[in-house]
């Protein structure tokens, strides 16, 4: 046997040795760290499981569960849009406020100044747009920190609807008059009881292509290296600056579809819709799995994380559990799912 051979052979050993000496906590310890989305789905079902036999056979009905699909689709795609950020180890807390801003430029232009619906939501899409670019430029070009950067455009974005919306509400019954198309999202297929909306349904779709995005293109990946080193990623030859400002420009035009989608859902278009946004995305995302360190998470986990929500506090709504329980169920799981991050991320390879 040669000298290589015996080289090959002792470090083969010594991998074989450290890997029995692994307890049965850092071998879960491992496979969390590979699929993040385990937990999830494992917090998924132990929810399901309880709620069904708290509340029984009404907690299954397919309305109810349709009924949690129409309350979380806001939260899965506003949490899409987040997720994307958060992967770069960032945070966008104004992704409420685009949302909000995008419906009222929608609503105004379409039933107020008589714009085509179809064109309005063009422009919403690129009043979505331009607000993302904006974030993504004061965080790449002038290197402010995301935190500061989206808690500054949040107010400002905020103050903008205010202005624009003179802080008043558009009807639903003139928006289905003059604007039926910004309603559309809100039009329901029904079967057996169930009611499945044309808004979840492009919560679904706008998942799967973003998931698309993320693990089947060099894009994808360059956003996952960005965030998990952004320092290497640049050394390999990502141009890490301009996959932040494509990131933060695709959040805005997300946020703008979840507006559509919110106008749908409510009816009306009012200044004050979707005003817990920005901390439901950042619930679903981090209950999902996604590591606010960057690098580490998934469209799946985030989609998990907001039917999590979802179940908790339709369960304990039909438990007849207070409003305020329901949000410290909701802020339990976020404590949780954060340590249960910091755990996993202590893996060593």
């Amino acid at each position: 046997m040669s000298p290589t051979d015996n080289r090959l052979s002792a470090a083969d050993a010594v991998a074989q040795f450290a890997d029995e000496k692994k307890t049965p906590l850092r071998r879960l310890q491992h496979v969390l760290h590979r699929y993040p989305t385990i937990v999830p789905f494992v917090v998924l079902g132990i929810g399901l499981a309880v709620f069904s036999g708290i509340v029984g056979d009404r907690f299954f009905q397919p309305f109810n569960l349709s009924l949690i699909m129409q309350q979380v689709t806001i939260i899965a795609i506003i949490g899409i849009a987040q997720t994307l950020v958060i992967l770069t180890a960032g945070i966008d807390l104004s992704v409420g406020a685009i949302m909000i801003l995008a419906t009222i430029v929608m609503g105004r232009l379409a039933v107020v100044l008589g714009v085509p619906a179809e064109l309005a939501f063009a422009i919403g899409l690129l009043v979505g747009c331009a607000c993302g670019a904006v974030n993504g430029v004061l965080i790449t070009y002038l290197r402010l920190p995301p935190f500061i950067v989206t808690l500054g455009t949040w107010s400002v974005f905020g103050a903008t609807f205010l202005w624009y919306s003179g802080s008043q509400t558009i009807r639903a019954q003139e928006v289905a008059a003059e604007a039926p198309f910004l309603q559309f999202t809100g039009t329901a297929l029904q079967y057996a009881g169930a009611r499945l909306t044309f808004g979840t349904i492009i919560a679904v779709a706008l998942a799967a292509a973003v998931w698309y995005i993320l693990n089947r293109t060099a894009f994808g990946r360059h956003v996952y290296a960005t965030g998990d080193d952004p320092e290497a990623a640049r050394l390999s030859g990502i141009d890490t600056r301009r996959v932040l400002l494509s990131v933060y420009t695709l959040a805005g035009v997300i946020c703008t579809i979840g507006a559509w989608v919110l106008i749908g859902r409510v009816g009306a278009i009012s200044p004050t819709s979707g005003g817990t946004a920005n901390l439901d995305s950042i619930t679903a995302t981090v209950i999902g799995g996604t590591s606010l360190f960057g690098g580490r998470g998934s469209i799946v986990g985030t989609l998990v994380g907001a039917l999590i929500v979802g179940v908790f506090r339709n369960g304990l709504a039909l438990s007849g559990i207070d409003a305020l329980w329901q949000e410290f169920t909701v802020g339990v799981l976020i404590i949780v799912a954060v340590g249960l991050d910091q755990w996993i991320r202590k893996v060593s390879a």
